[in-house]
């Protein structure tokens, strides 16, 4: 077929699909409920970014009124189609929430509330708590359409109130302006979202904090009558966009920026479906609120707040976290340093400790043959141990260079303080490059030989994750550690550049995003194209998190057409069609369960001489010419069975696993005929028994 008639899926669209397979694991019964409701936060909170960074976009192109751009029409039409889908899984949500995991609840002898009418035995306590925590942090607003209009934070959850006046003016009794409004933001800084009620008869109850302030509306406005009280709330533009900036004044423009992105420009304004159509026609006027702005919700909003919902019932009704497993004969060697220089080291988290890499770190920071520490840093835990083990090898004279990127989204105040923080104990911090984002997960260790120690010349780390002990205990990622002179020496490369000490640089075995990274990665594509056309077996197994450079989707359709096999696990955007005559030779896969599946992996056949990378970078337009990202080939030939086996096994999953067709539904794979096969579950054993048989 000519390649102008490739098909290919919406980014956004393609998201939303991904995000309604999140919500799906809501609706699975054989989870615990907290595990469940834990799903109905994870998509909340998705979606309320995917509103404040993708809708926002499309929202600033039409707001420019570029009537001549295509790009105003596509905005238009593609926030037409976001409308429609948020909405269907909107009724979704509140489904799964309302006929799903509120009577699992009650099953649990756990009694949600979801009115603002307590029970009797109830109302005293209900009436003391909002008088003595909960009233003194109100600041209702009275609003008229006309006024200055009060501003809405974005990410805040407000209760709108319509009332009339108990003993108004006889000639103004029946007139429609005898209505009075008023905006009331809920003190979530003050108070929490879930308040647990006394227990009654063993049974828990718990009320949200919306309806406790419902329940004792007559107390805050005393000569009004209560008409109507909804809730609403507001998403704003959250992207940070900087253009040419120069490093001596990134770190104040990146302040002022995110200073600024608590007034964006609006992007959601979000309202119970109940709302009267007049008190909602009332509530445009008086904001500003436009209809395409308009998303529809139910009566409580803001529901990632569902991840701190009190638990009465304790461990029975979540999640059993796994330990983290050891690798026996690494902690045999008493030294990460020396069993690195027996064999490389792979991490698959979380199923392996974190502590493997900060005992790597710690021991850099303690040894005195270690000489220079070099890091990235892109998203870093709080309090973080890697953070203080960089700080520690500072203090004992080491040369340490962390590079921080501070347009990590969301995450820029939290590197600039840390990176003060390690500048202020001795650390050389190095910023951000212009134009370019460093996603890359990379270290290395300098180290001067010593005689009968293995590893002379130094360590390097390469993952497919953040340097984060938090993440690496939901986030399921790879992580080489090796004594390869080579990558060492290619890693060296890539500080140099970032250091702006060789802008042109080669490299002999690491693959370089925005330098030698698309060109291989095309080489290899079209490698197993040639196999498949000259009689020869051609397979492609690809891992990331979202596929959407449409170069790199053309390179696999003609491989398709080609005959090679390809197997796509893509947990989120994935812009390839299957389904089509260009694509017939390619299976996408989506995996969602307990743990995020992040690692990115690529496999080649390559004729029986089979290739695997461990890689930053997805399929993204934005990873492929935008950013720094890493792809380290794997030479351990044990390793190298390892991630190939654990992509087989992700690969038959028949339990959380779905195929995602020609028409982006998400098809959970049967298992009729095969025993059930849960991925995250077997790999788990798998690396137990691996343990075991090394040891």
């Amino acid at each position: 077929m000519p390649e102008h008639l490739y098909r290919y899926f919406k980014r956004d669209i393609s998201w939303l699909s991904f995000n309604y397979r999140v919500l799906l694991e809501a609706e699975d019964d054989s989870l615990p409920a907290y595990e469940r409701i834990r799903f109905l936060a994870i998509y909340a909170a998705n979606l309320e970014e995917f509103y404040e960074i993708r809708v926002a976009e499309h929202r600033g192109v039409i707001l420019k009124k570029k009537f001549t751009d295509d790009t105003y029409d596509e905005a238009e039409e593609a926030l037409a189609e976001i409308t429609r889908e948020v909405n269907r899984q909107q009724r979704e949500f509140y489904r799964i929430f309302s006929e799903k995991i509120q009577p699992e609840l009650r099953r649990q002898h756990i009694f949600l509330y979801t009115d603002s009418v307590p029970e009797m035995f109830h109302r005293d306590f209900v009436r003391d708590y909002f008088n003595e925590e909960v009233f003194p942090f109100l600041s209702p607003v009275m609003i008229q359409a006309g006024d200055i209009r009060t501003f809405i934070r974005d990410r805040r959850l407000y209760l709108i109130v319509r009332m009339v006046k108990k003993n108004p003016p006889a000639e103004a009794a029946d007139a429609p302006s005898a209505y009075h409004y008023a905006l009331i933001k809920i003190p979530f800084a003050k108070t929490p979202r879930f308040v647990e009620l006394p227990a009654h008869r063993d049974e828990h109850y718990i009320m949200f904090i919306d309806d406790i302030i419902r329940a004792n509306l007559p107390s805050v406005f005393p000569g009004y009558r209560i008409e109507g009280c909804y809730s609403i709330k507001i998403s704003r533009d959250a992207d940070i966009f900087i253009e040419n900036e120069k490093s001596d004044n990134l770190v104040e423009t990146i302040r002022q920026k995110v200073k600024n992105r608590k007034i964006g420009d609006l992007s959601r304004f979000m309202y119970d479906r109940d709302m009267p159509a007049d008190f909602l026609a009332f509530v445009c006027l008086a904001f500003g609120i436009r209809d395409e702005d308009l998303v529809v919700g139910g009566r409580y909003l803001n529901l990632q707040d569902l991840d701190r919902l009190p638990n009465p019932r304790g461990r029975a009704l979540e999640r059993s976290a796994l330990p983290p497993m050891r690798i026996p004969w690494v902690d045999r060697m008493g030294s990460v340093f020396r069993a690195i220089g027996r064999k490389d080291i792979l991490l698959h988290f979380p199923y392996h400790s974190f502590d493997y890499l900060i005992r790597f770190l710690t021991e850099a920071a303690s040894d005195p043959e270690v000489e220079e520490i070099k890091i990235t840093q892109y998203r870093v835990a709080e309090n973080s141990a890697i953070i203080n083990a960089l700080i520690s090898a500072a203090k004992n004279g080491k040369k340490v260079t962390v590079f921080v990127e501070l347009k990590a989204r969301f995450d820029e105040e939290h590197n600039l303080r840390t990176a003060e923080y390690m500048k202020d104990a001795g650390i050389r911090i190095i910023y951000s490059i212009p134009g370019l984002k460093v996603h890359a997960k990379i270290a290395v260790i300098r180290r001067r030989g010593k005689e009968g120690f293995p590893g002379d010349g130094g360590f390097a780390y390469l993952s497919t994750g953040n340097f984060n002990e938090k993440t690496a205990t939901m986030y399921s990622d790879m992580a080489l550690l090796t004594a390869h002179g080579g990558l060492i020496e290619d890693i060296h490369r890539v500080f140099l550049l970032l250091e702006g000490m060789l802008p042109a640089p080669e490299f002999s075995f690491l693959l370089v995003a925005h330098f030698n990274m698309v060109p291989a990665l095309k080489r290899m594509i079209q490698r197993e194209a040639a196999h498949a056309k000259e009689g020869r077996r051609g397979k492609i197994i690809l891992k990331m998190n979202g596929l959407h450079d449409r170069d790199m989707i053309d390179e696999l359709y003609r491989a398709s057409q080609a005959g090679v096999e390809t197997e796509l696990i893509v947990r989120g955007i994935c812009c390839l069609a299957p389904g089509q005559p260009y694509s017939r030779n390619i299976r996408i896969t989506r995996l969602v369960d307990m743990y995020l599946e992040h690692a990115r992996i690529w496999y080649f056949y390559n004729d029986g001489e089979e290739e695997v990378f461990l890689t930053s970078a997805d399929g993204m337009r934005r990873n492929l010419s935008r950013r720094i990202e890493t792809a380290s080939p794997v030479f351990d030939p044990d390793i190298k069975r390892e991630i190939i086996r654990v992509l087989e096994i992700q690969l038959q999953d028949n339990t959380k696993a779905c195929f995602i067709d020609e028409n982006l539904n998400n098809n959970f794979k049967p298992a009729i005929h095969s025993p059930k096969v849960r991925a995250q579950a077997v790999l788990y054993d798998y690396w137990k028994q691996r343990g075991e048989d090394v040891s």
